[in-house]
């Protein structure tokens, strides 16, 4: 499903499996917004939000919060930040509402994180 917003496009990928997920990524869109779901969707959710913490995409990834779903995954990734195993700028890779207006609205006014990795040579 694609809904046009100001000028411009967000396309709300509901993916069955990886492969479809991996086949619609694929496609430029401007944000990835995930449902409410079971493992699966918590497996792909996580893999779209490392593939943007690697800089792989750099769309945000939205999470429509309705009645407070994600309200306890929210809380373990905020607590892994305040550990240090993800870094706050990373953290902002997922914007979360209770309402489909206010998620929308905040992907407008995604700015993606500056990340930076550096890869250490070993040897």
């Amino acid at each position: 499903m694609k809904i046009a917003v100001k000028e411009k496009k967000l396309c709300c990928i509901a993916a069955s499996n990886k492969n479809n997920l991996t086949a619609n990524l694929t496609i430029k869109i401007l944000s990835l917004l995930i449902p409410a779901g079971g493992y699966g969707t918590l497996e792909e959710l996580l893999e779209v939000i490392t593939w943007a913490q690697l800089g792989i995409h750099d769309k945000p990834v939205g999470l429509l919060n309705v009645d407070g779903y994600y309200n306890s995954l929210l809380s373990f990734i905020d607590k892994v930040v305040e550990e240090g195993f993800i870094s706050p700028s990373a953290r902002h890779i997922i914007v979360s509402a209770p309402t489909a207006m206010g998620l929308v609205k905040k992907l407008e006014e995604y700015v993606a994180p500056k990340l930076n990795w550096e890869i250490e040579q070993l040897g």
